[in-house]
């Protein structure tokens, strides 16, 4: 005799929200909008709003494609890990199958609008991150190496180039540095919550560079990528790409964040609360981030 298996109540719309990761989205969403707010006008034309509307709905529903598709290739994970077991998935009110289907629903959806819509040098650039995002982060790095973050943050540094390809058709030099920005803060920003989160990891059999290098080897990389992360932030301003706008708040923001940096890679303690400086480095990161992007949309319309 043979005991049936259960079915799984009707996800709600909450549940496919969850999938998408809206906080992580909202960060993508932002930097892309920058991205091509800070792009110059194309034959004396501003992007026109419907396609800026249009493009900024492919970027929302291409990351949320990809968290989707993450969590649904990493539910045995998230069921292990304290903070990821209430996702949808690994706390049972949804199947993979809808996880999966939702995930490569939104994203072809989301690739095949920017194409027809916008432009496909966008289109192009969207497609890669949602590829490289499942692909080489998910399914290839995160599972094998410490390194996973460091080669995988390229996923989360797309959005700007979407962005100014959207306005322009084309990427330029500043873009790039955008991209390079983003790629050097993730392994900082990350690495900082992994430190405080490390028993989690270790559960799952994720080697974060915690689990596999222990704290001291973490500290030191903060450190190490705090410096091209630094250069690359401050650069447009020599570079002579942006105004006295975004360069005063760089100067002022990065170097807020080195001294979180530094003192996380130290090792400084708070006897109240012995992660303190971790913590405050993730979530300043985080600010940081949100404050250069609009600093520099800032300084492009004002100058």
């Amino acid at each position: 005799m043979t005991t049936a298996t259960p079915l799984l109540p009707p996800a709600d719309w909450r549940d496919f929200l969850a999938l998408t990761k809206p906080r992580v989205m909202t960060l993508v969403v932002f930097t892309g909008l920058c991205g091509m707010l800070a792009a110059p006008p194309v034959n004396g034309h501003l992007i026109d709003p419907v396609l800026g509307f249009t493009a900024i709905l492919c970027i929302a529903l291409g990351a949320g494609a990809a968290g989707a598709l993450n969590q649904w290739y990493e539910a045995d994970l998230d069921a292990v890990m304290k903070r990821t077991a209430q996702r949808p998935l690994p706390a049972g009110r949804m199947d993979r199958q809808s996880a999966l289907h939702f995930g490569v629903g939104l994203g072809a959806f989301s690739v095949i609008l920017m194409g027809l819509a916008v432009n496909l040098a966008a289109a192009a650039i969207l497609t890669v991150s949602i590829l490289f995002y499942v692909l080489i982060y998910t399914v290839w790095l995160k599972r094998r190496t410490p390194q996973n973050i460091v080669i995988g943050g390229a996923a989360g540094a797309f959005p700007p180039l979407i962005g100014w390809a959207a306005a322009t058709g084309q990427i330029a030099l500043l873009p790039f540095l955008l991209f390079a920005l983003v790629f050097l803060w993730t392994p900082p920003h990350f690495w900082a919550l992994a430190l405080f989160v490390k028993t989690d990891y270790a559960n799952a059999g994720v080697p974060m560079l915690p689990v596999v290098a222990g704290e001291a080897a973490t500290r030191r990389q903060i450190g190490l990528y705090t410096i091209p992360m630094a250069a690359v932030a401050i650069a447009p301003w020599p570079l002579g790409l942006t105004g006295s706008i975004y360069g005063v708040v760089a100067v002022a923001m990065t170097a807020a964040f080195a001294v979180l940096a530094a003192l996380v890679t130290v090792g400084a303690k708070r006897a109240a609360s012995p992660m303190f400086y971790e913590k405050r480095l993730f979530a300043y990161s985080i600010l940081y981030l949100f404050v250069m992007f609009g600093a520099l949309v800032v300084d492009r319309w004002v100058a």
